[in-house]
């Protein structure tokens, strides 16, 4: 199927997760769509965004801050610090597989949101919470875990799809803040896009000095969305 033939809508405004004084809409597909991989590889290509299996698009009425973004992984060099982050975690091994829930996750992931969202949404989820954020029957997910000592102290929730790998959400161990576990699970998937002989990671939506979201900016050279096509982002 055609994206260009996709019926597409707009949904009704909300609170944006983002700004306090903002609300926000998103574009999405027909919600009487199935949806699948081919049709999810041409919508992530044009800026579209998973979450559990749902699939949209900001956009916003006043606002057009969420731009979504990606690495080409071939011209991708890491900065300095990116390198100081990649050796603090050198002892970490690395394995991917199949998304799935278990205990051991779980536990993870409640500790990492009740760090991170005391007083959100997020805070105390349920395991149906985690089901059906993270994963889909429809969507090709895999969990990859880094593990100190056997250890389980990160997990990056990564889609596989056409050309690249999309970094859907990542949780890790909140005590090991020196570490940039955050920063970690992007450099790995970087690797993990080449090693599967892929071009791209994307990342979701970038917001320029947003306080959460201004740092995918560091991974250089990095690509946006803009204007129905991908360019490179020019940043000092």
């Amino acid at each position: 199927m055609n994206s260009r033939h996709l019926q597409l809508y707009i949904t009704t405004e909300a609170p944006c997760s983002y700004f306090d004084d903002r609300l926000s809409c998103n574009l999405v597909p027909d919600p009487e769509l199935r949806l699948n991989m081919p049709i999810y590889n041409q919508l992530i290509q044009h800026g579209f965004r998973r979450s559990g299996s749902y699939c949209y698009r900001p956009h916003c009425n006043q606002c057009q801050s969420c731009v979504a973004c990606r690495i080409p992984v071939d011209n991708f060099t890491p900065s300095r610090s990116q390198r100081r982050c990649l050796k603090i975690n050198q002892e970490l091994k690395l394995s991917a597989v199949a998304a799935d829930f278990s205990t051991e996750y779980f536990d993870l992931y409640c500790r990492y949101l009740n760090s991170r969202h005391t007083d959100g949404s997020m805070a105390n989820p349920a395991e149906q919470d985690f089901r059906q954020f993270l994963f889909t029957k429809w969507c090709d997910t895999q969990f990859i875990e880094h593990r100190l000592d056997g250890k389980l102290v990160a997990v990056a929730v990564t889609d596989i799809v056409g050309d690249g790998v999309s970094a859907v959400y990542s949780f890790f161990d909140p005590e090991m803040i020196k570490h940039s576990l955050g920063t970690y699970c992007v450099l790995k998937q970087v690797d993990y896009a080449k090693q599967l002989g892929l071009a791209f990671v994307y990342l979701g939506y970038w917001i320029e000095n947003h306080p959460k979201m201004h740092y995918k900016a560091n991974f250089r050279p990095l690509q946006i969305y803009r204007d129905e096509r991908w360019q490179r982002l020019n940043k000092a």
